[in-house]
């Protein structure tokens, strides 16, 4: 375990469910594990007890991506923790593969709808469509405007047109939204939306004061840190301010709120951990700072100096994305400038 990690509280030590399990975490509510075919290897689920409309069933919030693995863990859990009782609901946190691969496999079979925040459904629609500006060959451009000239690797993203809609089949044409402050009835307890930005168009966290247990899904992570990126699609954006606004959002939450992540372990310490999440924006914000100062740097060249290991073009277009949002912070901030040269390479250098 790690120094930071060790701070934390993890109530089932190393405990996790096998995929087609159901680990108990408190009444009324399950924890699933699903696989992932890419190095973050899982994601938690969470199966809460619930009645709508007279019917006692569950509703599930989020739901693994569109892989056979996946679907093999989902009819395992059906057939042998359902216990006759119906899916009533599927609620997703965001669009993100991994959390709505398969929200359209499961409200089709068990015709039952779909709820998400506005932000993250119709970004959802948009990237299983492939849209213009949003399919995977987008990033191309986008990265070679902010320094990548590696060709191979370039003509590897370039091959990604279709990454999303292979990992999410189909997004449900209709929703129910939901919104910052909203209360959610699940199982007879009310769960607080708390609305975060950054590393999504409009994540939806869920509080549960009775039950003291937050759903954080990928706003707070026990062991890494939430990926927060500009993409081709919003290339002005600041998202990392965006991530650390957020944040202040869980402050008044309880100190000994259980948190429900969607990798890691459960934990308690949601104050600790945001206390080490903004020191390691602030850190790396730092490092970014220190190599400005020497000359002018694309986001490119600022890749290594955050992520000092090998990266494939799955992780590379995550560490450009996200070392383009510190640098934006900084622009945004007046601590660095910014320029773009006449073949519209853009570099980022400190202003003093």
């Amino acid at each position: 375990m790690n120094p930071l990690e060790s701070q934390l509280d993890y109530p089932f030590g190393d405990a996790v469910p096998a995929p087609g399990d159901a680990l108990p975490v408190v009444p009324g509510l399950r924890w699933l594990r699903m696989p992932l075919p890419f190095a973050l290897d899982h994601i938690n689920l969470w199966l809460l007890d619930d009645i709508r409309e007279g019917s006692a069933g569950y509703t599930v919030v989020d739901c693994g991506a569109a892989t056979d693995a996946s679907r093999a863990g989902w009819e395992q859990v059906m057939a042998q923790h359902f216990d006759g009782k119906p899916l009533l609901r599927v609620l997703v946190t965001h669009c993100h593969p991994d959390h709505v691969g398969l929200a359209d496999w499961l409200c089709t079979r068990w015709q039952v709808p779909l709820a998400m925040t506005a932000g993250e459904f119709g970004f959802a629609r948009m990237m299983a469509a492939a849209l213009p500006g949003v399919d995977g060959t987008s990033a191309v451009p986008h990265f070679r405007r902010h320094g990548l000239v590696d060709e191979a690797m370039l003509e590897k993203m370039q091959s990604r047109k279709n990454y999303y809609p292979s990992l999410v089949s189909a997004v449900p044409q209709a929703y129910d939204r939901l919104q910052e402050g909203q209360d959610v009835t699940i199982g007879g307890h009310a769960w607080r939306v708390i609305a975060g930005f950054g590393h999504s168009p409009e994540h939806a966290s869920l509080y549960c004061a009775a039950l003291n247990v937050l759903i954080s899904g990928d706003m707070v992570l026990p062991r890494i840190s939430t990926n927060v990126s500009v993409f081709a699609v919003e290339p002005e954006g600041n998202p990392l301010q965006q991530y650390l606004d957020s944040l202040d959002k869980f402050a008044g939450l309880p100190h000994d709120v259980l948190v429900l992540p969607a990798h890691g372990r459960p934990f308690r310490g949601l104050h600790t951990r945001m206390r080490q999440l903004q020191e390691h924006h602030t850190a790396r914000l730092a490092e970014v700072v220190a190599a400005c100062n020497d000359a002018p740097r694309t986001a490119a060249e600022i890749v290594p100096v955050m992520f000092r290991r090998p990266l494939d073009a799955h992780q590379l277009s995550f560490a450009l994305g996200e070392a383009l949002a510190h640098l934006h912070k900084l622009w945004r901030d007046g601590i660095v400038r910014r320029n773009i040269d006449a073949d519209g390479m853009i570099r980022f250098r400190t202003t003093r």
